[in-house]
């Protein structure tokens, strides 16, 4: 099945060279080159039930910029957005990603880096199931809610996204590199061990998981979340 993006993009020669980049890889190529134009197309499609798979969002657009617009598209949709932008700074690769960006890649990028990054997401997002649960925990994908023992439990957008990628990968060792690279830019180049280490604290204390019966530390490695 043919592959749907749309690139939310004003810099002409980008778009040029992502068409070109597209067509080789036979996926079609939506284009707006504002926030204003994004939202028509969002609208039509929803309207006419065509599909968009994946959203490559700039930061800065000439209406606006895309923090707001990926907020919208959240709200909305359940489409998954990829930034791809010249703001490196770490603020707004955070900002990016705990609005709900399932990735972040800053320009000038590679263009074979650029569609594998662009697969893994559709594959996460083609392996998702509507609940998973563990024990006590179901993740209600569709809503993107979290529920411990049936109570909901409030979780940040990257939290969320962690417990998401343990669950996802069930029985498996995770390595903090991998949980790393999910969820920060290239190589975690914006986040140390510690930093993990107070998210996943915070998880096990919203999900009543104090003492890792859920989420299992695997010393020196990573983490696995084991549905025994």
């Amino acid at each position: 099945m043919e592959t749907t993006i749309l690139l939310v993009e004003d810099n002409e020669a980008i778009i040029l060279g992502l068409e070109y980049l597209f067509n080789e890889e036979k996926i079609k190529l939506k284009t707006a080159q504002n926030k204003k134009e994004a939202k028509t197309i969002i609208e039509e499609n929803k309207k006419e039930q065509e599909k968009i798979d994946l959203i490559l969002l700039d930061v800065t657009l000439p209406d606006g910029n895309g923090f707001d617009l990926c907020k919208y598209i959240k709200q909305e949709t359940s489409y998954p957005v990829i930034f791809l932008t010249a703001k490196e700074e770490e603020k707004d690769v955070v900002e990016g990603l705990e609005i709900g960006a399932e990735d972040y890649i800053i320009k000038p990028f590679r263009n074979r880096e650029l569609i594998s990054r662009i697969k893994n997401v559709l594959r996460r997002n083609e392996k998702i199931n509507n609940e998973i649960i563990c024990k006590n925990v179901k993740i209600d994908v569709t809503s993107g809610k979290v529920y411990n023992q049936g109570q909901e439990v409030i979780l940040t957008k990257l939290e969320y996204k962690i417990l998401l990628n343990l669950f996802n990968n069930m029985n498996k060792l995770i390595t903090r590199e991998e949980i790393l690279n999910d969820i920060w830019d290239i190589a975690g180049n914006f986040v140390n061990d510690n930093t993990l280490t107070v998210y996943i604290k915070r998880i096990r204390e919203k999900i009543g998981d104090k003492n890792g019966e859920i989420i299992e530390t695997v010393r020196g490695l990573g983490y696995r979340v084991e549905n025994k």
